[in-house]
């Protein structure tokens, strides 16, 4: 029988180290022979990321110890860290990033040698660096890899280029730049690894200009490829300022395919030599994403000419569709959202996959006997799956009748109920991007919350990715007002209908989310308190040189062109309008972040010094944009619970009790 404590006092097993240990996912699977590997995080090794191997008698294992980090820094989101190959002699050649000092390294890890440089380093600001890189064996005279460079031309972190560039295998460009061919020029200011075709002869890849972020518009690139491996007639083949190509994959019978959102969804269309470009599978879905990382895949063509694919709306799942008939047949199983990386190999698809009880796993595919088998990262529940939330899809109604999707976490105990009467409190969770989604999956960071007896909401706010280009566009201009009112039509939502105490209303986000707490906090009142994380705080400072390339310019489309709307700049940035803040807050930074630098809270804090409301900042060496480390997560989730027990008035002996100044 459940006993009675009043919301936010309950006991759980899920405490911030365990939330901690589990946060992070598998990522980047690909196939070397006929092995799966794939990079998975270490909090508890200062958040560094291994590269894993399922070898073909199922034997899994990490490649690389500690302090390897298989990681790239290209848009400063990285990408496709690592590429593998079967070595003509026999074992697996793998080609990695390593986050320290982002050179190229070789690895032959069935031989005693150690990882060996590939490319030099540069002392020129961010230095060298690589992504999505591809192995060509039969390339030059001991082969080469081909993937995008990034190469700062100053200290300025837009003092830049990137070009695709071929790096040979034997060494040679390890302290010689010369060694290393540019198969591209730099007139695109962002490129993708270039996909070469079945036959050799031609490479494709994917380029944009500012001020278009790739999910507003890229264009399809072609070239001809000669036999001595150098790029000729380039030309591009399709895309533009309005139509997103996120990725592309070539065929096993020489035809190209991509991902595009013409039809306002991101469909798969086959390039057709007479017919131009021809829809596979149309439908009000997304079968592709946002490119925030380069190298994303969220399709493969079959060497039987099936494509392995995901798709959905909202929440998605794995298919396998036939192209000549447009025939689309789901895969059966309990996962629920499919991350933008799969991989094939023979008749196999893989990927990684979760659900709202089961974590992220590698999953395998035969589409030859249609059986699925998790191989790699498998869910291991860490206390009785009773404490895990039971979420709730719901669509709710905001401003102008606009419909708002959102993912509700009811408290959630099996030894605990709230008081007759008493109605628990909520925190709204607006995530990143702002072009990005919450993906309806299980968090141990979220049900740290709910087994204690807190609701959570995730809201994806207008502008979030998932549901179509309209959805995406609603927030052109609209940033500071659309995330902000849909966000705000969720949390009155619940407190209308007896869900959640409407005096108990918090509001929490990281990096764009944070930009729309604090943007929250400083022009409404739905909220008692809130938690900033690594955020956007002075829309004038972040555009005018305060923030990384890839988001340079990422304003002009989220608030309008600064020239043009300079006033707006400043009446929608928190960083103005402190003196409208009446509520506590917890601000959490990075002080390694060069995405949403420390300078923005430090601005912030400045004009809220003296004003009275208690606040707590809190500064992590170390860390950049996004917690990695175990430590860093374990003082944030419990300086946030701190932060609910004393605005919301009960008690938390178990986590250290922040100290709240004014």
């Amino acid at each position: 029988m459940k006993s009675t404590e009043a919301y936010g006092t309950w006991p759980s097993p899920i405490d911030a180290r365990l939330a901690a240990s589990h946060d992070g996912r598998p990522d980047y699977v690909g196939v070397v022979g006929d092995e799966v590997w794939w990079t998975e995080p270490r909090p508890a090794e200062a958040g560094r990321y291994t590269l894993m191997r399922c070898t073909a008698d199922g034997a899994v294992g990490s490649v690389l110890p500690a302090p390897w980090n298989v990681r790239s820094r290209v848009i400063e989101y990285g990408g496709q860290s690592w590429a593998g190959a079967e070595r003509a002699e026999g074992g697996p050649l793998v080609v990695f990033v390593d986050f320290a000092d982002q050179r190229l390294y070789a690895y032959a890890p069935d031989l005693p040698d150690e990882p060996r440089p590939l490319t030099p380093v540069s002392a020129i600001g961010g230095g060298l660096r690589w992504v999505d890189p591809r192995l060509h064996l039969d390339r030059g005279e001991q082969g080469e890899v081909w993937c995008v460079l990034e190469e700062f031309t100053g200290e300025a972190p837009t003092d830049l280029r990137r070009v695709i560039a071929a790096v040979p295998l034997d060494g040679s460009a390890a302290d010689d730049r010369s060694a290393i061919r540019e198969l591209t020029d730099d007139s695109h200011r962002f490129v993708t690894g270039p996909k070469l075709s079945p036959d050799g002869r031609q490479a494709a890849w994917i380029a944009w200009d500012h001020p278009r972020m790739p999910w507003d518009g890229t264009e399809v690139m072609l070239a001809d490829v000669t036999e001595d491996g150098t790029f000729h007639q380039v030309r591009s083949f399709c895309g533009g300022p309005e139509e997103s190509v996120p990725q592309i994959e070539w065929g096993a019978d020489g035809q190209l395919l991509l991902a595009g959102d013409r039809s306002g969804w991101w469909n798969l269309y086959r390039a057709d030599p007479d017919q131009g470009v021809v829809a596979l599978c149309p439908r009000e879905q997304e079968f592709a994403g946002p490119l925030w990382k380069i190298g994303l895949s969220w399709f493969r063509p079959l060497e039987n000419g099936l494509i392995g694919t995901i798709h959905g709306a909202g929440t998605t799942t794995l298919g396998i569709l036939d192209p000549e008939t447009g025939e689309l047949t789901d895969v059966a199983g309990p996962w629920t959202e499919w991350a933008g990386s799969l991989a094939v190999q023979g008749s196999r698809v893989i990927g990684i996959a979760a659900s709202p009880y089961s974590a992220y796993e590698v999953v395998e595919l035969d589409t030859a006997t249609g059986r699925t088998r998790v191989i790699g990262s498998p869910h291991q529940d860490a206390v009785d799956p009773a404490y895990y939330p039971q979420p709730e899809e719901r669509t709710f109604t905001g401003v102008d009748g606009r419909e708002i999707h959102a993912q509700i976490y009811p408290p959630r105990n099996p030894d605990r109920t709230g008081p007759e009467g008493e109605l628990p409190p909520y925190v709204i969770w607006a995530h990143g991007g702002p072009t990005g989604h919450a993906s309806l999956v299980l968090a141990l960071g979220i049900a740290y919350f709910t087994s204690r007896g807190i609701g959570v909401a995730e809201v994806n706010y207008g502008g979030s990715a998932g549901y179509g280009r309209a959805y995406r566009n609603r927030l052109r201009e609209q940033w500071g007002v659309v995330d902000v009112e849909d966000c705000a039509a969720v949390a009155q939502a619940l407190a209308a209908e007896g869900a959640a105490d409407g005096r108990r209303l918090a509001i929490r986000g990281g990096s764009a989310g944070g930009w729309t707490t604090a943007a929250s906090l400083t022009s409404t009142d739905v909220y008692a308190c809130g938690t900033i994380i690594y955020p956007i705080l002075d829309l004038t400072g972040w555009g005018t040189g305060e923030t990384h390339d890839f988001e340079s310019q990422y304003l002009e489309s989220l608030v309008g062109p600064l020239a043009e709307v300079p006033d707006r700049y400043h009446d929608r940035s928190p960083v103005t309008r402190v003196d409208r803040l009446t509520t506590p807050f917890l601000l959490l930074q990075g002080l390694d972040d060069p995405i949403c630098p420390p300078v923005q809270c430090d601005r912030f804090l400045a004009k809220a010094e003296g004003r009275g409301i208690p606040h707590a900042y809190l500064t992590f060496e170390g860390e950049g944009h996004g917690f990695r480390r175990a430590d860093t997560m374990i003082r944030s989730l419990e300086a946030e619970l701190s932060l609910y027990s004393q605005t919301f008035g009960f008690e938390r002996p178990d986590v250290p009790r922040l100290e709240l100044t004014k």
